[in-house]
């Protein structure tokens, strides 16, 4: 049995989809809002700053991090903001102060270690795809085979974060990679990476499952996950010397924050600076 919608969650609903929001964000946020409402066994226009107070504190206590906490403070702030027209209770939800932690950062050689460790042609060849364009998980599963486009030798991404669509480069390695998978699978639908059981693409499920088999089987920390392939484009891009606009371009961020984090774990790079002590002990000799 379907169970049903009540009004007020329906209400929410039709809040997000009139701002065209994703429907991941739909899903993050309407989530929130039913387990904060499940902890006070309240409805959710019955409680106030305090239960939200009480649920943050519950939420520390079971050890979530700022990544897990400010999805959830999103949704209650929606909630409260849009849906029931509280904006004065939505701004006493401050979101978690971020964590400026350095992103995860794989080797060229680990790259070519993972995608070797893969067996399976489709998985490995989605691995390869996310590094050599630098494409999102999400993004990578949405592929069509019109998508590719040879001929100008681009990757068209389609309804990306933010419902943005743009164009990454198609390398001639790239190509050749996807030629060879496409004679091995031959995908019958329009999707790239099919799923092996429907007529959908495959599910990011899959790809980080098998991504973390693959890591493991290599011994590669338990922090790293596909985004870390795209993390990987980026840096490598850097140390290459291509201008940190173009990366921005090329991941698709709005702000070039999100890209200039890129340039503190160019190691390549950090690498071939010159400490100012050189120059002191070249002018003045080596210091006793």
């Amino acid at each position: 049995m379907t169970k049903q919608i009540t009004p007020l969650r329906q209400r929410m609903l039709d809040d997000m989809a009139m701002r065209n929001m994703s429907p991941n964000t739909q899903k993050v946020y309407t989530y929130a809002v039913a387990n904060f409402a499940r902890y006070h066994h309240r409805s959710p226009d019955q409680l106030g700053i305090e239960h939200v107070r009480d649920y943050r504190l519950h939420l520390l206590a079971r050890g979530l991090k700022t990544r897990s906490i400010n999805p959830i403070v999103g949704g209650l702030r929606f909630f409260y903001g849009t849906t029931l027209g509280n904006k004065a209770l939505a701004e006493q939800i401050p979101f978690a102060r971020a964590e400026d932690t350095l992103p995860a950062v794989l080797t060229r050689d680990q790259v070519l270690q993972l995608v070797s460790a893969e067996p399976a042609i489709m998985m490995r060849t989605i691995f390869i795809t996310i590094y050599a364009a630098g494409l999102r998980i999400s993004e990578v599963v949405k592929l069509t085979t019109a998508d590719i486009q040879s001929k100008r030798m681009v990757i068209r991404v389609r309804q990306a974060k933010g419902h943005k669509d743009r164009y990454v480069m198609l390398s001639e390695q790239l190509l050749g990679i996807l030629r060879t998978y496409w004679t091995h699978k031959w995908p019958s639908g329009k999707h790239l990476f099919p799923s092996p059981t429907t007529d959908r693409p495959i599910t990011v499920r899959s790809v980080q499952r098998s991504f973390r088999e693959a890591a493991d089987g290599i011994g590669l920390d338990a922090d790293v996950s596909p985004h870390t392939l795209r993390h990987s484009f980026a840096t490598h891009l850097y140390e290459q010397g291509v201008d940190i606009r173009t990366i921005q371009q090329l991941l698709g961020h709005n702000n070039i924050n999100s890209t200039t984090r890129y340039t503190r774990v160019a190691i390549n790079t950090i690498r071939q600076i010159q400490s100012p002590l050189e120059m002191l002990i070249k002018e003045m000799g080596p210091l006793d």
